[in-house]
């Protein structure tokens, strides 16, 4: 695996970073699901993925966009305030990142679903962590509401991102054996 930020890398997070905005943006990025929420995200499926196919590092910089993107974008108060919106938000790359390369070498599907789950549900977590710290909501309300939203966006993040990875994986092998079924 290539150390530090390459050209690649570079262009593959501001690519990611593009779609998280126009998810976002377009409201493409809010899936109606049955909970009492009425929505799911997958904005943060591209820090997701870019954790997966380019590291950590990528990932973290997808997720400051997206974070910045949230911020910029905010209608309420609790988005309005960076410590919720953009920190939490660096994570999400990294957590799948970690999970992926822990699991790669057992599964190469495995592992990508979990990441997927992983980076979903540290979105998840850490923004309802720091709005219950931050004094937007109450615990029982950030509970009911990882509950009712952030398991629902997990799942539909493991769809997706098994998806695009399995996908992006066997394009990338441009005919060669794919590289799901073998090492990164």
């Amino acid at each position: 695996m290539e150390k530090g930020l390459t050209v690649r890398k570079i262009v593959i997070a501001g690519v990611l970073g593009a779609i998280a905005i126009l998810l976002g943006v377009t409201r493409l990025g809010y899936i109606p699901v049955p909970t009492a929420a009425g929505n799911a995200t997958i904005m943060h499926i591209p820090a997701v993925i870019g954790g997966i196919m380019e590291g950590p590092v990528v990932g973290l910089l997808i997720g400051l966009i997206f974070g910045v993107s949230s911020f910029l974008n905010a209608t309420i108060p609790l988005f309005k305030d960076p410590l919720v919106a953009i920190l939490p938000r660096l994570f999400i790359g990294v957590t799948a990142y970690l999970a992926y390369v822990g699991l790669r070498r057992t599964n190469q599907y495995l592992a990508i679903g979990v990441a997927g789950f992983i980076g979903s549900i540290t979105n998840t977590i850490l923004v309802l962590f720091m709005a219950t710290v931050r004094g937007y909501m109450p615990g029982s309300v950030a509970l009911a509401t990882g509950i009712a939203n952030g398991l629902p966006e997990a799942i539909v993040g493991v769809i997706v991102t098994l998806a695009v990875v399995a996908a992006w994986k066997k394009i990338g092998s441009s005919g060669k054996r794919s590289k799901i079924s073998g090492d990164v």
